[in-house]
């Protein structure tokens, strides 16, 4: 099977091809102001290659997902998941080898470098078992790895420029491959600009960036005025993916566009000028008297509506349901299997309430009266197996006390207290991991510096590295682990 796709054709009318094998090791830069043709060009490169190779676009502005239906790209819209919903995706995508558009365009500029940072440094973080090739395809790249702080904070840009960093760095051992396109050289972060061995060079009017990239193709400076001169859709093109020497490539046609607003001209509509006046002008009008208006009801309050609901909940049930007399003991069997189960910590929750729900069904339990909060908290006590602890008094303190800590952090917080409440050895960092949801031991860390933070746990290592863990609230400890 051939590795190359047709990129387009030189002035002479030969075909330009891509070497995408060479391109996994050596990355692509692509830079052209806006409107010299970068999407198009990336466009041809996703749709030529969709067959070849798996594919992970970040996409800030919606412009790709138009792949997904005739390529079968699967749509992440970033603003729809937590943070912690987007770590698991990126490790899913990872271990099923999934072409996916992550779109950001629904997100502020913050928000967009931080949820990138996130989705590619759990691509990055994937285990060695899941480091299959892929092409990592970044758009307005300089918005995710910026050359000079912005109006974004402090925290979101160093995370988005250290991920952009280890993709283009480090990405190629773990099978990852950039691909970053931006509007100027100068507003890119040079770490990141400088790992890319093969260049696409587009459209450019400032001097100081056709300076840069006239010296980036090997050209002379005398030589950089064509720079300026290049067509939209027309690049200069060097790497040993591409040429070993400069050749100019006019980009092929692809059969996707982009969800934009057309470039061309429009006329305006044809209406005379009273007509056109009389659309923004407003006219004084006669009054009218209209009839009286019936006082409407107050508004209602939230307790209100919920007790509404409840009342048509209750008057439209069946008057008899055959249910199991014990429930309770039932549910808890059911959230026992779904925690035993292998990587269901890594599951977004709402998947696990959907599989909750049908489970509790097929069981005659037609009404668990379990919502999704309460889910959450049951089955991160049952990942955690808090049910062990005989105590019923000892497990109600640590219940209460768990509601104190952030949702993402309650299960590996239960796991914590119960083995402090048996008198057990502190559960280790991969055990952690497991019921935290993750494979980065170094997010287990962390995850335990916050909960230490917070002053729900004191954490103590002695000389011989054994760790313990205390829960001050609760007066217990851990045994050395």
């Amino acid at each position: 099977m051939t590795t190359q796709i047709v990129l387009g054709s030189d002035p002479v009318g030969a075909p330009v091809k891509l070497d995408v094998e060479e391109l996994l090791a050596t990355r692509l830069l692509v830079q052209g102001n806006s409107g010299s043709g970068k999407s198009h060009l990336l466009r041809r490169i996703l749709e030529e290659s969709a067959t070849l190779v798996q594919q992970i676009v970040i996409d800030p502005e919606g412009d790709f997902v138009t792949l997904a239906e005739p390529f079968g790209h699967v749509v992440i819209d970033g603003a729809a998941y937590a943070d912690a919903e987007i770590v698991r995706l990126a490790a899913r995508i990872r271990e099923h080898r999934a072409s996916v558009i992550l779109r950001l365009d629904a997100l502020e500029i913050d928000n967009q470098m931080r949820c990138a940072a996130l989705f590619l440094s759990a691509l990055f973080d994937a285990p060695a078992k899941h480091w299959y090739p892929a092409l990592v395809i970044v758009d307005e790249a300089q918005v995710f790895a910026p050359s000079a702080a912005g109006e974004v904070s402090d925290d979101a840009r160093r995370a988005s420029l250290a991920a952009m960093t280890n993709l283009m760095c480090r990405g190629r051992k773990r099978g990852l491959a950039g691909v970053i396109a931006t509007q100027r050289l100068a507003k890119l972060a040079k770490n990141v600009a400088a790992e890319a061995s093969n260049l696409l060079m587009g459209r450019t009017f400032l001097d100081i960036d056709m300076v840069r990239a006239a010296d980036l193709l090997g050209m002379e400076r005398r030589q950089a005025e064509q720079i300026r001169d290049l067509e939209r859709g027309h690049f200069l093109g060097l790497g040993p993916a591409v040429a070993r020497r400069p050749v100019a490539v006019k980009i092929g046609p692809v059969r996707t566009a982009a969800n934009s607003v057309a470039s061309g001209l429009m006329p305006p509509p044809t209406s005379s000028e009273l007509d056109m006046e009389a659309l923004f002008r407003t006219e004084k009008v006669e009054r009218v008297e209209l009839p009286p208006v019936e006082r409407l009801p107050p508004i209602a309050t939230p307790d209100d509506l919920q007790e509404q609901i409840e009342s048509q909940a209750r008057a439209e049930a069946p008057l008899e349901v055959a249910e199991p007399e014990d429930t309770t003991e039932l549910i808890q069997q059911i959230l026992r299997d779904m925690a035993a189960e292998e990587d269901s910590t890594f599951q977004p929750i709402a998947a696990l309430f959907q599989d909750f729900s049908v489970r509790c069904r097929m069981n005659g339990i037609r009404v668990p009266g379990v919502d999704a909060v309460q889910f959450r908290r049951r089955f991160a006590a049952a990942v955690a197996g808090l049910d062990e602890v005989a105590d019923e008094e000892q497990t109600d303190l640590i219940l209460r006390l768990s509601r104190t800590v952030p949702e993402e952090l309650l299960a590996p917080f239960l796991a914590i207290a119960k083995a402090a409440a048996l008198g057990e050895h502190c559960p280790d960092d991969q055990e952690l991991a497991r019921i935290y949801g993750t494979n980065s031991l170094g997010r287990v860390r962390r995850m335990i510096e916050n909960l230490e933070k917070s002053g729900a746990i004191v954490v103590r290592t002695d000389f011989g590295g054994r760790r313990t863990v205390t829960i001050p609230a609760l007066n217990l400890t851990t045994l050395a682990a």
